[in-house]
């Protein structure tokens, strides 16, 4: 019988933290391409609500480590 290796908190926090981070960087890299005007239009305002979300965001998960917030769903 082969004895199972458990994972400790701290390698699962460390193991989904960086898969996670990694797949943000990853969308927030396409939202950039959303930047080629020659392929898309958008306002300046469009551009000021999804940057005020994600800044909004972030500052929700950042505060979620020391307590709990709701997060709401992006909507143009």
């Amino acid at each position: 019988m082969a004895s199972e290796v458990k994972e400790t908190k701290k390698e699962k926090f460390v193991r989904l933290a960086e898969a996670r981070t990694n797949k943000a960087l990853a969308q927030i890299k396409l939202i950039g391409n959303l930047s080629d005007k020659s392929t898309y239009e958008f306002t300046e305002e469009d551009v000021n609500k999804i940057f005020a979300h994600l800044e909004k965001e972030i500052k929700i998960a950042r505060a979620r480590f020391n307590g709990t917030e709701e997060s709401k769903k992006f909507k143009l």
